[in-house]
């Protein structure tokens, strides 16, 4: 026991240099660093972005990868859009305030040349396994583009690590949680439909994943947001003010109100970037190990993919949850976390609290799902191919070991584990910005009227980049 409290206490120190003032100054100031070499490449060329995500949306194509664009953002978003937009954000406005939501827009607006470079050094540096799967990520470009291996190993170790606590137990034990709490169902009975729902989807490797998500995703977000959007049309009339008192409490936050205690504007600040980064994970290096699997030639093409990941999470479902918090006057109410966000959906709808709990549930499914490629490309890179079915086996156990554990050291290890990852990736993003803007010019230099237009005048044009 006397051991165990010893290692929660190292645990915690080390989490707190992870997630530390430090590391949140370098994981935003990397975002800073490539939006100015980039020439704000994700203002610049969203609209593009979002169309080549969700308009043009190429399903079948002779180019090397494994899985469509889509499917690769599905994928990411999948493990992105979780826990961290229901309870992360009522977390951040809790403790830091409504100011902290245009703490978390910033984060969200400079991840997202973050997201980019990310997406373009994975596609770039990418591999072909020996069962011809792509394989790519921050292990791979820092190994390749750095020739630093040791430094891509130290990430890998540390993916392969954290999936199984914040990929994996910790998102079974919220289910088990939530299920029990609103349906009074025994953990026991979600864990074993959790690993047999996991289990029917990542023994299929990236394109069963790939094609679940694709479907699962966009019904599971649209779901949420249904639910959000119902609350705000509601209160249609208060979105400006409400957006204004955002604004204006990041800058100026008030004393005391209600239940909440007050915030200054550094924690204001702390709180919307650290929740910021938690949600869309843009600088950690998770993502780009799904966008290297993408079918593509042209590196550019699956990062302005990608960079829309940000786009989505941060940009536009975690402020939904921040404006119904705020337009329902739950904010102030004392409580926090997802019981705020429950609190607040039950007071703008009828069932709110079953959106939140539904929710909940399909978003930490669908961070398993997107994890455990993550853990599985992160193990092959350090033991090879003949390693992924036995961590694929394990994942599937330990997703019924969590929903039914108590787990406050296991989501401390993962997630100093998580913040750790960082490191080794952001090092790589500095040192190969030069890279990631030459592909980029190049790129663009294939159709000069799409400097102009936001998209080449083709649907090749954008693909003769090998």
């Amino acid at each position: 026991m006397e051991f165990m409290t010893l290692l929660d206490g190292i645990v915690g120190k080390v989490g707190a240099f992870a997630w530390g003032p430090p590391m949140l100054i370098l994981l935003v100031g990397t975002g800073f660093w490539l939006t100015y070499f980039l020439r704000g490449i994700q203002f610049r060329k969203l609209w593009y972005a979002l169309y080549l995500a969700l308009v043009k949306r190429k399903e079948e194509t002779d180019e090397p990868g494994d899985i469509t664009h889509f499917q690769a953002l599905m994928t990411a978003l999948s493990a992105t859009v979780g826990t961290g937009n229901i309870a992360g954000v009522a977390t951040a406005v809790a403790i830091g305030g409504p100011g902290a939501m245009f703490w978390m827009w910033m984060t969200g607006l400079v991840g997202m040349a973050t997201k980019y470079a990310e997406a373009v050094l994975a596609v770039k540096y990418r591999v072909i396994d020996e069962n011809g799967e792509m394989n790519g990520g921050p292990m791979y470009y820092i190994s390749k583009g750095l020739k630093m291996p040791w430094l891509g190993s130290a990430f890998a170790i540390c993916a392969s690590v954290a999936a199984f606590g914040i990929g994996n137990m910790v998102q079974s034990n919220s289910v088990a949680d939530a299920v029990e709490a609103t349906y009074q169902v025994s953990p026991f009975i979600t864990g074993g439909i959790l690993m047999a729902c996991t289990a029917a989807v990542i023994l299929g490797g990236i394109k069963k994943i790939g094609q679940v998500t694709g479907l699962f995703v966009p019904v599971m977000i649209i779901f949420y947001m249904a639910g959000a959007l119902y609350i705000i049309l509601a209160n249609i009339a208060e979105v400006p003010s409400a957006l204004a008192f955002i604004v204006e409490q990041a800058f100026n936050p008030n004393a005391a109100v209600g239940g909440f205690t007050g915030a200054s504007i550094m924690l204001g600040i702390r709180m919307g970037v650290a929740r910021g980064v938690f949600s869309n994970e843009s600088g950690l290096g998770s993502a780009p190990i799904a966008a290297a699997a993408a079918q593509t030639k042209s590196p550019v093409t699956q990062a302005l993919v990608s960079m829309t990941q940000t786009f989505i999470d941060t940009l536009v479902v975690c402020t939904m949850t921040g404006l119904v918090l705020i337009l329902t006057g739950a904010w102030s109410s004392g409580a926090n976390g997802a019981e705020l966000t429950t609190k607040a959906f039950a007071a703008g709808m009828p069932g709110g609290a079953h959106v939140v709990t539904i929710g909940l549930i399909l978003f930490a499914y669908s961070t398993i799902l997107g994890w455990s490629y993550y853990g599985e490309k992160s193990i092959e890179y350090l033991l090879g191919v003949k390693a992924v079915l036995t961590y694929r086996l394990a994942f599937i156990c330990f997703v019924g070991i969590g929903a039914v554990s108590k787990l406050s050291l296991v989501w401390n290890i993962s997630d100093t584990l998580n913040g750790l990852m960082a490191i080794p990736n952001l090092i790589g993003l500095l040192l190969l910005t030069p890279v990631v803007v030459s592909e980029t010019n190049k790129y663009f230099k294939t159709d000069k009227s799409s400097k102009n237009l936001g998209k080449p005048k083709s649907s090749t044009a954008s693909e003769t980049i090998s």
